[in-house]
């Protein structure tokens, strides 16, 4: 696995600009600090706040003036976290086969969940909650053996010093008052430390870089800062140039992206926080076919789920973590150590490969009406078995002949009762790494 991604990452130093890669780090290094994030595969996305309690969109119901910020930030007295239970999210996160976790530490509003010293919006100071929220879920997921992921917002609309407040009002510009803006700068800086500090996470999960220039932000700064606390921390891709990985979000891509490490984050819902009136659930198939889309190629999906105020977290959402564990735990060798699989148009459904390239992973969203065909295979195939349950599959190759180099068609028996209620996986095992013809066929002038 190693040396496959070093060899992809040298190829992809060469067409980075310099300001993506990190000062002194070399491309072998890069593999080896990405190794765990490329193998995680599922992470969840925990969006939760103030703006559970009324469930409004969070921060840009302000900023876009659906409401006065005045009622917006109300909401605070409304924050309970009454039946919040950490562990519980914790161990709900582990049962869905996710292998780290990103939690909104502080959102374009700039209420903190954790007791900040840096500023008086927090949860602990400002809210119903009258607690530290966010250091008792590290500790758990740090129990359950996660990797610890921290959503933070660089912009901070609610900050005094911040330039930009609402889409139709700014305080200031920062080109006329420099020194206001190293202020913003410094508090930036000063919660950064303490997250790094008090919880040394595995990522950082950056949001609003957009209206800001990378010079403006500090990157290498902040990038400098976060290395000194944890040289192996991997940062998101919104932070203008400097990140580790892309992150596509909702739209789920319809071919591979460009950036080597990628990661789908997407709702459950049509909606990142609680809204009461969203009912918009995805099923669990359906996720299920969008966390396997996204394996095939080559990606992360980044699940997120949208507790009320209360910290409970809803039915829909804990149904679809659940069986996203059944069949992650039934498949795991078809999803953790996968790396993209063959081109679109080869067979009707999703494909991975194993590391080596030699076993060739078939995802079927569907009951096969007859048997299952895979064309443009060259190599030669050793069995086929399902994953999960093992038992071999019949197979036969038509249309191979001596005097025709393209070749023939690969037809998978599969019987009824090997399918999964989900999605069933089929393993195909070849004499080597995987070799597909991509020609538009030819004409035989001899026999």
């Amino acid at each position: 696995m190693r040396k496959w991604i070093i060899a992809s990452c040298l190829a992809l130093a060469a067409a980075l600009p310099l300001a993506a890669q990190r000062t002194g780090e070399t491309p072998e290094q890069k593999a080896q600090r990405m190794e765990w994030f490329d193998k995680a595969k599922l992470g969840i996305f925990i969006h939760w706040g103030i703006y559970a309690v009324d469930g409004v969109s969070e921060s840009w119901s302000f900023y876009n003036n659906y409401l006065p910020y005045s009622e917006y930030m109300a909401q605070k007295d409304g924050f309970t976290a009454a039946k919040y239970n950490p562990a519980e999210w914790a161990r709900l996160i582990k049962e869905s086969g996710a292998q780290y976790t990103v939690i909104t530490s502080k959102h374009h509003d700039g209420v903190a969940l954790w007791d900040t010293k840096a500023s008086d919006l927090s949860v602990p100071k400002q809210t119903a909650a009258k607690k530290d929220v966010l250091t008792p879920f590290v500790k758990e997921i740090r129990k359950q053996g996660l990797k610890l992921g921290l959503y933070y917002s660089l912009l901070d609309w609610s900050h005094p010093d911040y330039p930009n407040f609402t889409k139709t009002e700014t305080r200031y510009s920062i080109a006329d008052d420099p020194a206001r803006w190293q202020r913003f700068v410094d508090f930036d800086f000063a919660q950064l430390k303490e997250l790094s500090k008090a919880y040394k996470p595995d990522l950082f999960w950056f949001d609003g870089d957009w209206e800001q220039s990378a010079e403006t932000w500090h990157a290498p700064g902040i990038i400098g800062l976060l290395t000194s606390y944890n040289k192996n921390v991997i940062v998101n891709s919104r932070i203008q140039g400097y990140g580790d990985y892309g992150t596509p979000e909702q739209g789920v891509p319809t071919i591979r992206p460009e950036d080597r490490y990628w990661e789908l984050c997407y709702t459950i819902n049509d909606s990142w926080g609680f809204q009461h009136t969203d009912v918009n659930f995805k099923t669990p198939q359906m996720v299920l076919k969008t966390f396997v889309d996204c394996l095939s190629m080559g990606g992360n999906l980044l699940l997120d789920i949208g507790p009320r105020e209360d910290g409970t977290i809803p039915e829909e959402e804990v149904a679809v973590l659940k069986e996203l564990g059944r069949w992650t735990r039934k498949h795991k060798e078809a999803v953790y150590n996968t790396r993209a699989g063959i081109p679109a148009g080869h067979v009707h459904g999703w494909t991975t490969l194993n590391e080596a390239g030699d076993i060739l992973y078939i995802y079927l969203p569907y009951k096969p009406i007859g048997s299952v065909e895979v064309k443009g295979i060259v190599n030669r195939v050793n069995r086929v078995w399902v994953v999960g349950s093992g038992q071999m599959l019949n197979y036969k190759v038509y249309n191979k002949v001596y005097w025709n180099e393209i070749p023939g068609l690969l037809e998978i028996d599969v019987p009824e009762q090997a399918l999964d209620p989900g999605i069933t996986v089929l393993a195909v095992l070849l004499d080597g790494p995987a070799k597909v013809y991509r020609g538009a066929g030819q004409v035989i002038t001899a026999n």
